[in-house]
């Protein structure tokens, strides 16, 4: 997701400083960042001189001091509250105080990262869809300590990166996975009863005419973080069709996490 997101605000007018856990993982990302835009230029989709202009703008650091001067901050890590807290509150320390903070999370409470930045006026969600690079929705999530300020400008940013934008309160799971987990998780409970994966997306997809089907999408999302997301609602909320389905854990536990390892509810080459 963080490579996705800094591909599409490199199609926009912005400069672009990735940062991940580590130099080697920095690398990678600038690399694939750099193989990314070489395959558009094979395929029409970019002139080598639009390349040239994105590459240009994009640059890579060793560590969060490195970001302290951003206008905008995107993180991108694990789903889960723990690093994201720590990480936010590492980042009000070391950025400029007029820096403001947004978190890609599709599932934990915004108000708690705000609390955590020191800066919670400057502290928005900003729930892109994957890819990136396609899905053009954005969830911006507000809370009530966020400044009318920092919305304006998020919401500036998005237009600039062109951006469908819907504005969402800091509430378990804000719109999407408030809706989308049970409903892909009722569908992972049909297979535990022996229905396959593959006929029961094709209802969805030749039937309702879904680009993919619940299992698809749980595949393309992560098994790893479909579950982590399952536990923050759940504990939020406390309703059981919230609670990852057994199914779910036991591909976890396999390492079938879907796309990223080549095999979920579906195999993919990798």
């Amino acid at each position: 997701m963080g490579l996705g997101i800094a591909e599409v605000c490199l199609a926009g007018p912005f400069h672009v400083h990735i940062v991940d856990a580590g130099e080697t993982r920095t690398a990678k990302g600038f690399a694939a960042l750099e193989q990314r835009l070489a395959r558009d230029v094979e395929r029409g989709q970019l002139t080598p001189s639009e390349s040239a202009d994105r590459l240009a703008r994009l640059s890579r650091g060793d560590g969060l001091s490195d970001l302290a001067a951003s206008d905008l901050i995107i993180e991108a890590i694990v789903e889960a509250m723990g690093p994201k807290r720590e990480l936010f509150r590492e980042l009000g320390s070391v950025c400029k105080a007029e820096t403001i903070l947004a978190s890609n999370t599709s599932s934990l409470s915004i108000s708690e990262l705000a609390a955590a930045s020191g800066r919670p006026e400057a502290v928005v969600g900003l729930h892109f869809f994957n890819p990136p690079r396609v899905l053009k929705l954005v969830e911006l999530v507000v809370t009530p300590s966020t400044a009318a300020s920092t919305v304006a400008a998020v919401s500036e940013f998005c237009a600039a990166i062109e951006r469908e934008v819907v504005s969402v309160k800091d509430t378990p799971g804000f719109l999407s996975n408030r809706l989308m987990i049970p409903f892909v998780y009722d569908a992972i409970r049909l297979v535990e009863t022996g229905v396959e994966a593959a006929d029961l997306d094709r209802v969805w997809t030749s039937g309702f005419k879904h680009a993919l089907g619940p299992l698809a999408t749980a595949d393309l999302i992560g098994l790893d973080t479909l579950a982590q997301i399952g536990d923050a609602l759940f504990a939020e909320i406390g309703e059981a069709r919230f609670k990852p389905p057994a199914l779910l854990r036991r591909y976890v536990s396999l390492g079938y996490l879907g796309r990223k390892s080549g095999k979920g509810f579906f195999e993919y080459d990798r």
